[in-house]
């Protein structure tokens, strides 16, 4: 007797997904909660797991198809059934599994000016033809426990032996953390020394003075001269941003804030917050904070148009743009206007991680009513967002720099310092907010940062 696996509701207005990869095939023997199959959703990918024991001995469903909730996608039962199947059925010619691209490793800068966001995914090789399991350092792992086509792949590219890495996954299995922790051993270990030739004693000629090597720009090799079909995450998020601009009448209004106050303030705090909160503080939490509370000054920033009436929400639910191998996703702090430095510096950092690592809620990633985006992250001055709609106005946060600013020193006169200067960027909905409006709300945000009152908060 089989047991049926059905397309499962990954979240409460989800109605259907997309295989993206089938982590089993047929005759695979599969553990009770193994992942066997990767689903695609409008909102969330996730992996789906077996919810018995038992072999593989029938896939109803085929990868890149899009089918409801609810729908058999493959039937788990005894080995002697797989046998009895595949007698009735014809041959298919078999088909090479899509390799999705990597998890995003997260950035850890210690000074790093916003939230940490994944680094830009590295392109999957060509897939191989399916092979037959063997217990291999390619396939298991240490114990002899089934290791995913992603983190094969991984281990692959770091040059990672799996037979010699210890999962720390659910019954041992081993995850991507796992191989890119073992890699980072390797790289540390000591190389050896290779003996010493003539040629290598010969000195070499020096750099030249006050200029440091410069590593050549890495190629990628993968993706040139490709073309593949975009995913599910990339046509959504495609979808979206060409409603949002051919719905609302964007533009975008620019100010430049002195944020020296509010590195002052971390660099003092960063260390005790760590230790008290369990979490690290960025300058995010600083932006998110001032932004939240200026929402509540200016209810139009906080406010959405349906037909001919407006509605103006009482509760600022901030959606932090997050970016993934698989793209740009947005999960949401409800209510983030009642909460502290500290309760949002660990919602920021425990959403991020969720939506790095596939595992965030999909109600998480809806009912935001205004969003901010990190784009200085990765070192841009400013850029001109696109509203998340049907939200009114998206607040874009540019690079921390330093430089030189004329300032009023004590005596009211003019001078010039060193200051850590960065650019807020506001794209807004000209159907309703005016770019009065939107110097406003700048303005605002702009003196709460400056002015740097977040001592208290701090615990300083």
């Amino acid at each position: 007797m089989s047991t049926s696996v059905e397309m499962p509701a990954l979240g409460e207005s989800v109605t259907e997904g997309t295989i993206s990869q089938w982590l089993k095939e047929v005759g695979d023997t599969v553990e009770v909660d193994e992942p066997i199959v990767e689903v695609a959703t409008d909102k969330v990918d996730s992996e789906v797991p077996a919810p018995v024991a038992g072999t593989i001995i029938e896939i109803c469903v085929e990868e890149d198809e899009t089918v409801d909730v609810g729908t058999v996608i493959c039937k788990i039962g005894d080995a002697d059934e797989t046998s009895s199947s595949e007698d009735k059925e014809e041959p298919k010619e078999e088909k090479a599994p899509e390799v999705p691209a990597e998890e995003a490793e997260p950035e850890a800068e210690e000074d790093a000016a916003h939230v940490e966001e994944a680094k830009a995914p590295e392109a999957p090789a060509a897939p191989e033809a399916p092979q037959a399991p063997e217990a291999s350092s390619d396939s298991v792992g240490e114990g002899g426990f089934y290791v995913t086509p992603l983190v094969r792949k991984l281990a692959k590219d770091k040059g990672v032996d799996l037979a010699t890495v210890k999962g720390t996954g659910q019954g041992g299995r081993i995850r991507k953390q796992d191989v890119l922790e073992a890699a980072e051993a390797k790289a540390k270990a000591p190389a050896p020394q290779a003996p010493q030739t003539a040629e290598a004693e010969a000195p070499k000629a020096p750099a030249a003075a006050g200029k440091p090597a410069s590593s050549p720009i890495e190629e990628d090799t993968t993706l040139r001269g490709k073309t593949e079909k975009m995913s599910r995450m990339r046509q959504t998020i495609a979808d979206r941003m060409m409603t949002s601009l051919s719905s609302t009448a964007q533009l975008t209004t620019v100010v430049e804030v002195d944020v020296t106050r509010i590195a002052t303030l971390r660099a003092r705090a960063k260390n005790s917050f760590l230790e008290r909160e369990g979490t690290k503080l960025s300058f995010l939490p600083f932006f998110v904070k001032a932004a939240t509370e200026a929402l509540k000054a200016h209810p139009k920033i906080n406010s959405r148009i349906e037909g001919k009436e407006v509605t103006y929400f009482a509760e600022e639910h901030v959606g932090i743009a997050v970016d993934t191998e698989r793209g740009l996703m947005v999960p949401v702090i409800k209510n983030c206007g009642d909460l502290t430095i500290a309760g949002i510096a660990k919602k920021i950092n425990e959403l991020a991680e969720e939506t790095r690592t596939g595992k965030i809620d999909p109600g998480k990633l809806s009912g935001s009513t205004f969003t901010i985006t990190n784009t200085g992250s990765r070192g841009a001055l400013f850029d001109t967002p696109v509203v998340n709609y049907p939200e009114e106005a998206i607040l874009g946060l540019g690079t921390i720099v330093k430089r030189p600013a004329v300032i009023k020193d004590g005596d009211g006169n003019d001078t010039i310092a060193i200051r850590s200067m960065c650019y807020l960027a506001l794209s807004y909905d000209h159907r309703l907010i005016d770019g009065a409006d939107a110097a406003r709300y700048l303005s605002t945000v702009k003196k709460r940062l400056e002015d740097g009152d977040f001592a208290a908060e701090l615990g300083l």
